[in-house]
């Protein structure tokens, strides 16, 4: 039997996707907390995560909105520093053996102590999901803050957060704690309520002036309606700020940009925090739906470069996108920030008169320009983390930078903290736009009793947070029964096990 032929016209045409396949990683679905593994796609320009459940099917969500970017930044990735001591054994896997365990690649740069999880305000956008629990002691407090010098040796900073820290009845006393182990950078996240109304302690923290790590989301009564749930809070919050301002306390303002709520406040809150006296920077952080949320689509949601494009577009040209550089101490688009040196004509974005390239590309190995190393080595302090814009170390890295570009490089400290202005992007990831892989080189840590430093969006996407809770919840009412009745309170340690989600 003879065989017809089949002309090429004749086939099957075969057709090709609509993505680059980029990389395979490991995620976790955002309804049963199951590991998985996950695809990562760039498609028209952005990049996005595809991810497949057993029990609950395909999620698909966006990770970053510039997939030029997202590639060209991988130059950044800084080798990681080892902390001198891990709290883990490796048994599970990642995330399951938080930590640190010893496949983190990356110390601590930020340590974060949750005092408590009440709140005086019970915003509908929470990734702590504040409410009634426990309050930790200052005993262990003090336990931490040991254990957090135990393995970095030098932290250099430590965040006090909640729930609301300033409502723990002992949090200046903890602050005192952090001080008196050297640690450089004490920081409180606030939402500034106790600050606008409690003068006796605004007066204590004049003595231990931390850092304010300060909640401000924009100045529509709407913004703080859908994000706080308070429409008239802002005029508590600018009180709270000015009294900061008369103590000489260092600001960061902290606004959570949400797409549809306050993307249109992103000019305003610049041009403010330039203008307020308080205030030495921004951290600029898109929404991230762990803990308390309202519906959202996870393919619309902001990441960096739609708040870059925003900054520039509101600012008038004052920041430009190209002023913002990838932090290289954690995965290169977890973070960005610029710093500005600030004087009668505005500010001047460093970037602008100094290649940041030069020094800070850790693949290309170009050689360094004349004084690269301490040009370097001051950018690096710069450009991480555990950087506080107006402090000693931070202004002398800022001068540094400054005198390599022909700024003045006759001012002192002080002078130059005051003419530096930090604007930071910071992209948390929950459990749609969790990356094993960004985990891993975290170096913002959740400190907690026991010894445990558990990675931020692990602690708040994979489950930690919710265990640590219920365990802190039931040692704190033990506590509270045992001094009832008179007894000594001995706890067991907290443990950790995960792997029956794994």
């Amino acid at each position: 039997m003879a065989h017809e032929l089949v002309t090429p016209a004749e086939q099957a045409t075969k057709n090709d996707v609509d993505y680059i396949f980029y990389e395979l990683t490991r995620s976790i679905c955002p309804e049963c907390k199951r590991v998985i593994d996950a695809k990562v796609l760039l498609r028209h320009g952005k990049v996005f995560m595809r991810k497949r459940c057993p029990e609950h099917g395909e999620i698909e969500s966006l990770i970053y909105s510039d997939a030029e970017a997202y590639v060209r930044l991988s130059r950044y990735n800084k080798p990681g520093t080892i902390p001198l001591d891990f709290s883990t054994p490796i048994a599970n896997g990642c995330p399951h053996d938080c930590g640190l365990c010893p496949d983190h690649q990356q110390h601590a740069c930020v340590g974060i102590i949750e005092v408590n999880s009440a709140c005086n305000m019970t915003c509908p956008l929470c990734f702590a999901n504040a409410g009634a629990g426990y309050n930790l002691t200052l005993d262990e407090v003090k336990g931490i803050l040991d254990r957090f010098v135990e393995t970095e040796g030098d932290p250099q900073v430590v965040q006090f957060s909640g729930g609301e820290p300033t409502i723990h009845p002992q949090i200046v006393e903890m602050v005192r704690a952090a001080r008196d182990r050297e640690i450089p950078y004490v920081m409180i996240n606030t939402n500034g309520k106790r600050l606008a109304t409690d003068a006796r302690f605004v007066h204590q923290l004049a003595e231990l002036k931390p850092d304010i790590y300060f909640q401000f989301d924009g100045f529509d009564r709407n913004t703080y309606e859908v994000i706080r749930g308070e429409p008239e809070i802002l005029e508590e919050k600018v009180r709270a700020l000015d009294r900061l301002a008369e103590i000489g306390c260092r600001v960061i303002l902290v606004p959570a940009i949400e797409r549809g709520v306050n993307e249109h406040e992103v000019g305003k809150i610049v041009e403010f925090g330039l203008s307020h006296p308080a205030v030495r920077g921004i951290n600029f952080q898109p929404a991230f739906h762990a803990g308390r949320h309202g519906p959202h689509d996870p393919l619309q949601r902001m990441t960096i470069p739609d708040i870059v494009s925003l900054i520039a577009e509101q600012t008038d040209g004052q920041f430009v996108d190209t002023d913002f550089v990838p932090i290289p101490c954690c995965f290169p688009t977890c973070n960005s920030v610029t710093y500005a040196y600030i004087d009668e004509n505005g500010p001047l974005p460093l970037p602008r008169i100094l290649n940041v390239d030069d020094y800070l590309d850790y693949i290309t190995n170009r050689p360094l320009p004349d004084l690269g190393d301490e040009v370097k080595s001051a950018l690096e302090g710069l450009w991480s983390s555990a950087a506080s814009p107006g402090s000693s170390q931070a202004a002398q890295d800022f001068a540094i930078s400054c005198a390599a570009c022909g700024l003045p490089g006759d001012l002192d400290l002080e002078a130059f903290a005051d003419r530096m202005f930090m604007i930071m992007l910071q992209d948390f990831m929950d459990p749609w736009t969790f990356n094993q892989k960004n985990v891993m080189k975290c170096c913002k840590e959740i400190l907690l009793p026991d010894g445990y430093q558990i990675p931020f969006c692990a602690y708040n996407s994979v489950g930690y947070r919710e265990q640590a809770r219920e365990q802190l919840t039931a040692r704190e009412r033990a506590r509270i029964r045992a001094r009832r009745e008179g007894e000594d309170f001995n706890p067991e340690p907290i443990t950790f096990d995960f792997s029956d989600k794994r």
